[in-house]
């Protein structure tokens, strides 16, 4: 047995022999209500999500059963790459086969390697460095903000942010950030595509858009090459680590990996924040009265709602059995962080909000083992530096209308609100 693997009992039901369950819009406006479910009947399951033709995988609840998941080397991302590669016939090279050679779609020796590389220029110490940049353009933002009418927060606000701080650490010119607009609600899906590779739905990245990106950023590295600066896609240039580099390709895909994983989360993280504390007053006068909490508080937003509903896709390179389930070789396995970070199993009254609650650093919103996300505390703190910002200047701020309901992204792996409106008055 793998040291990372985790046999839990639940009920013993094996799903393996049963017709997957569709995830339809009912889902996303409420995936907290399957995924109890689905925690309850134990095991992994097979579901379908989008429709007849949408991706078919199994689905993996259980906190214990999710972290182990995640660091299973038998549920390989680089199998993942392969295969849609393969459907798209591309396995041979392209704009879009040269943005996946980045290290979350790869497994070791390989993403070792990377890593190794790639985290010289994403070191805690750089990333606290960061806060007067990431303080410049939240007060920024928010002096544009300032008036008697609703704003819409995430557009206005959440959603610029992060674009801001990406350009600025890839050092490039800030005239240029519709290049990087990466968050997808706005972009329409191919009514003939089968959901698995193209994207188009609410938070994906379409094909056009990931090619238009590529190439911006492929002139960009060019630049750095021959004109070094303070910025990230320099460092990344100058890594080495053993006399051994990064090649050109693997930049351009991990300045894509980082624009993509950072501004999504950062988007996600501050939106379902601030509609949660708002949605909680009580909770919410409580930061207010106490500012220390607010690094716990983001904890708990990142349990409760975290900005990725489903860690990055894996695929078994042999049967895997989890709960008592066997899923066999070959298979599509999604780890859903959502029902992880509110398993009864872990924490205590899980759908309570509560920013004091002292084991929320036990969530799994940025994953686990290798995979962990590297602009972790990046997100941490642009969402620190919002949130403070936020409460300081508008002690008034609420929902423009507290009978709207809220909508989410029609999206299995991103739990994220597609619009925010608030009045700051």
């Amino acid at each position: 047995m793998h040291a990372d693997h985790i046999q839990t009992d639940h009920s013993g039901a094996d799903h393996s022999a049963a017709e997957p369950e569709f995830a339809d819009g009912q889902f996303y406006a409420d995936p907290h209500a399957a995924y109890r479910r689905w925690r309850t009947e134990g095991g992994a399951r097979k579901v379908r999500f989008g429709g007849a033709a949408g991706l078919e995988g199994w689905v993996v609840t259980g906190h214990a059963e999710c972290r182990a998941a995640l660091a299973d080397p038998r549920l390989s991302k680089k199998a993942v790459t392969e295969a849609f590669a393969r459907h798209v016939g591309n396995s041979e090279g392209g704009p879009g086969r040269d943005l996946m050679s980045h290290m979350l779609n790869s497994d070791p020796p390989e993403h070792t390697r990377l890593r190794k590389l790639v985290q010289q220029a994403y070191t805690a110490r750089q990333v606290a460095a960061l806060r007067p940049m990431v303080e410049r353009h939240v007060g920024a933002l928010l002096d544009q903000l300032d008036g008697p009418d609703p704003v819409e927060l995430i557009s206005e606000f959440a959603l610029p942010l992060p674009l801001a701080v990406v350009f600025e650490l890839f050092g490039a010119p800030q005239a240029e950030r519709e290049n990087l607009q990466v968050r997808g609600n706005a972009v329409d899906a191919d009514p003939e595509d089968d959901g698995e590779t193209d994207g188009g739905a609410d938070g994906e990245v379409s094909v056009e858009t990931a090619e238009g990106m590529a190439d911006y950023l492929r002139a960009l590295v060019d630049h750095k090459r021959t004109h070094p600066g303070d910025d990230l896609i320099s460092e990344l240039l100058a890594a080495q680590a053993d006399g051994d580099r990064l090649t050109e390709a693997e930049i351009t895909s991990m300045a894509f990996l980082l624009a993509i994983a950072g501004h999504q989360t950062t988007v996600n993280l501050i939106a379902n924040g601030i509609h949660t504390l708002l949605g909680h007053p009580e909770q919410l006068a409580a930061l207010r009265a106490n500012p220390a909490l607010l690094p716990g508080a983001i904890e708990e937003v990142l349990r409760y709602e975290s900005p990725f509903s489903i860690a990055s896709l894996r695929r078994t390179t042999e049967p895997v059995t989890i709960a008592g389930t066997t899923i066999p070789a070959g298979e599509f396995v999604q780890i859903a962080l959502l029902a992880a970070n509110r398993d009864p199993a872990v924490f205590t009254d899980p759908d309570r909000f509560d920013i004091t609650r002292p084991d929320a650093t036990r969530h799994l919103a940025f994953g686990h083992g290798i995979h962990h996300c590297l602009g972790a505390q990046l997100g941490r703190l642009q969402a620190e530096v919002a949130f403070t910002e936020l409460l300081r200047r508008y002690p008034a701020l609420r929902l423009a209308d507290p009978a709207e309901a809220a909508q989410w992204q029609d999206n299995p792996r991103h739990r994220g609100l597609l619009s925010l409106r608030l009045l700051l008055h």
